[in-house]
């Protein structure tokens, strides 16, 4: 089985592709962690992914589209794989459609996680990350033991560049205008399905296996 995940950033996406990898036995595919860990290891991709992440803005096709590309035909997705923030835009789309094609395969989930934008920007703002171990809180709903310090490994934990709420705005602001128009893409395509982003992770995740299950029994 062959899912994307769509949702605005902080839509819980990270969390729920999680849940599912886990109930599904296929993996998780993040281009937001494959992107980040080239940026601390400053590698070329990093470094050029950085100057468009800090700004809110998206990473060119050409770099994320080679690396998801790469990616899915790895062993570990042999039974399938779960896209968490691809494809982004119109154009990713059809290229991933192109290169599924080409391997024989194809999407046979789109969910899209919906959450209103006050919700959004309440739930990035607050995210932090430990600058070591890469651990991530939330100032509200998961603060470490002692502020500032990361409970894993004791170090400093900050708030990214591209959580703070000026490029929460822009980030948000770049998903409305490229993203937003893969719901319809995906909808004429009989594949898209969304589910409310407000509840419990578990209740969330309960709702959108009931939706894969439901839409697996009828092919």
């Amino acid at each position: 089985m062959n899912l994307i995940l769509l949702g605005a950033p902080g839509a819980g996406k990270g969390t729920q592709g999680k849940n599912l990898s886990e109930k599904f036995r296929i993996p998780q595919i993040s281009t937001g962690d494959i992107l980040r860990a080239n940026v601390r290891s400053k590698t070329s991709l990093g470094l050029k992914a950085k100057e468009y992440m800090d700004k809110g803005a998206l990473v060119p096709d050409d770099i994320v589209v080679g690396m998801v590309s790469d990616r899915i035909t790895q062993e570990d997705c042999t039974n399938g794989f779960i896209l968490d923030g691809f494809p982004r835009n119109i154009n990713q789309a059809e290229v991933l459609k192109n290169t599924l094609e080409g391997m024989g395969m194809k999407i046979d989930h789109v969910i899209g996680i919906d959450v209103e934008r006050k919700e959004l920007v309440r739930r990035l703002s607050g995210r932090r990350v430990c600058r070591k171990c890469g651990a991530s809180y939330h100032v509200i709903f998961n603060p470490p033991v002692n502020i500032g310090i990361c409970d894993s490994c004791g170090s400093e934990i900050y708030q990214r560049d591209d959580d703070k709420e000026d490029t929460i705005e822009a980030r948000l602001k770049v998903y409305e205008q490229e993203t937003f128009p893969l719901i319809e893409y995906y909808t004429k395509k009989d594949l898209y399905r969304s589910v409310n982003g407000i509840g419990t992770v578990d209740q969330i995740t309960k709702t959108i296996v009931d939706i894969i299950e439901k839409g697996n029994s009828n092919t």
